[in-house]
């Protein structure tokens, strides 16, 4: 642990998911096996598609796509899953502050209304932890002027699905799933 530490920082730097993933493999080999936190409840993950009834905006696809490409990489270096992106621009990237907080700095930032990107980390695993959003969420949105959203299909988890719609549908905010950024051109 100590090849990981940063000198002078009191908390050491060790992802909580290297801790996870060890403690995982000590259960089983005592023949516990650890499965995806999502077995049980598969009807959970998102499907793909459009959810809402107003379709992403011509100019909010390119954000969009911006924004899930962004994810993706920051998700790589485990940084976060959520970028909120306006006008081409990046303008909040999740940290450990979360999602919402994210979704709030991005659409203070914002001059007219900005997009979210939410993604599955390409080194997430699944026992674990799962990019998560909900009703909760939309009305996050809602509040911070963030118009659309762009999940990633089969790989987020979605709780309150018919409430967050109906929130989405009631605030014109646009939900997407999609398996890839280049997905999102053909909406």
């Amino acid at each position: 642990i100590r090849d990981h530490c940063v000198t002078g920082v009191q908390t050491c730097a060790l992802p909580i998911y290297r801790i996870l993933r060890a403690f995982a493999g000590m259960l089983e080999k005592e023949g516990i096996r650890v499965c995806a936190s999502t077995f049980l409840l598969p009807e959970l993950l998102a499907p793909a598609g459009i959810w809402t009834r107003r379709k992403p905006g011509r100019d909010e696809i390119p954000d969009m796509m911006l924004g899930f490409t962004i994810a993706r990489t920051i998700g790589n270096l485990d940084i976060g899953q959520c970028v909120v992106v306006g006008n081409g621009t990046v303008l909040a990237v999740e940290a450990i502050d979360g999602t919402d907080s994210t979704i709030r700095r991005g659409g203070r930032l914002s001059k007219k209304g900005a997009v979210a990107a939410k993604v599955c980390k390409p080194i997430q695993d699944f026992r674990f932890d799962v990019p998560a959003v909900g009703a909760q969420t939309i009305r996050v949105m809602h509040e911070a002027g963030v118009n659309a959203l762009a999940i990633e299909a089969d790989r987020s988890m979605v709780f309150d699905r018919e409430e967050m719609i109906a929130l989405a549908d009631q605030w014109g905010i646009s939900i997407t799933a999609v398996t890839d950024a280049a997905d999102l051109e053909n909406q």
